[in-house]
């Protein structure tokens, strides 16, 4: 895949994938180790701990919300020179010393990275969605919404991150059709206020069933509560969740095993390509717990440290 990006938008001693627990817990380790820091997230919310509106068992942070626990501990990376930005990863290289990785924003450069999307990536696709991807179907927002100016395009999701992505084609499209499970897309106040403001904006109850067309998105089939309505349109964006590792975007740059799992030495996190490592839900591992993710991104943040450094042992980090 090429990429015709607006040059370099910065280089990085670390680059972090992901600003969940693991990913903003390694962006805290490598900042505080006067290391420089980005991470790159496509939204607080779209993460399984930023979607989780009750958490009691996060050590030190009882009847929380998954996102007050994110942002507190961005908030900790921040205060140590971390930068987080709100930008979806849309493809990496990682053939080179240095790794790039693509978004919207530009191409960053890297000495190291940290993998660390989580495993709510989907594993099937709807009937035509696989075959208009890049011919109407997407999955980026802000890399594709001005090719659908003036035009009627859907967003299909039930969280915050289709909530925004549905808010932000506004500026191009002529019509934003946000499809969404049950009453109400579940967002922040605040956003669906804005939503239900913007008169370009329509709500539709349902779930995709279908995406039409022949060589180009036509439409969309949505079963609702009165059957199937088939909805016009020239694009359709589509955020859902699943239970799979969230990787398209490396486009088969880092080894899988045979279930899509990233493969990694389980000692220090870093996987077949030097310099690249990855933690969280994208190891399959067997339990899923926030308090692991952050765990494993501290070991990818102090093992990253000791690669760039040219240590043999961690720095002891206490007095």
């Amino acid at each position: 895949m090429e990429f015709n990006m607006h040059g370099s938008a910065g280089e990085y001693d670390v680059i972090i994938i992901g600003g969940g627990p693991g990913g903003a817990t390694a962006a805290l380790y490598s900042a505080r180790a006067d290391l420089r820091t980005l991470v790159l997230d496509k939204s607080l919310a779209a993460g399984a701990l930023g979607m989780t509106t009750n958490v009691d068992n996060y050590p030190g942070m009882p009847n929380s919300t998954g996102p007050e626990i994110v942002r507190t501990i961005r908030g900790q990376a921040e205060d140590f020179g971390a930068e987080f930005r709100q930008e979806q990863v849309i493809g990496v290289s990682f053939d080179g010393e240095v790794k790039e990785i693509y978004s919207a924003g530009g191409t960053y450069r890297g000495q190291t990275v940290i993998l660390a999307t989580g495993g709510m990536g989907r594993s099937s696709f709807v009937p035509g969605e696989e075959a208009l991807v890049g011919k109407g179907v997407s999955y980026c927002a802000t890399c594709d919404a001005a090719f659908f100016r003036d035009q009627e395009v859907a967003v299909v999701g039930t969280g915050e991150q289709a909530a925004e992505e549905a808010l932000f084609l506004t500026k191009f499209a002529s019509k934003v059709t946000l499809v969404h499970a049950g009453k109400a897309p579940k967002a922040a106040p605040e956003l669906l206020a804005q939503l239900k403001d913007e008169p370009k904006v329509f709500f539709l109850s349902g779930r995709l069933t279908a995406v039409l067309g022949d060589g180009k998105v036509s439409g969309i089939r949505v079963a609702g509560a009165n059957g199937d309505e088939d909805l016009v349109v020239t694009g359709v964006f589509i955020f859902l969740q699943g239970n799979k590792p969230v990787i398209d975007y490396l486009m088969g740059a880092v080894p899988v095993s045979e279930s899509g799992c990233l493969l990694v030495n389980r000692e220090t996190f870093e996987t077949e390509i030097p310099g690249v490592f990855a933690i969280g839900d994208l190891l399959c591992t067997e339990i899923k717990q926030a308090v692991i993710a952050a765990s494993e991104g501290c070991q990818a943040a102090i093992h990253a440290e000791k690669k760039l450094r040219g240590r043999k042992k961690a720095l002891r980090d206490w007095k």
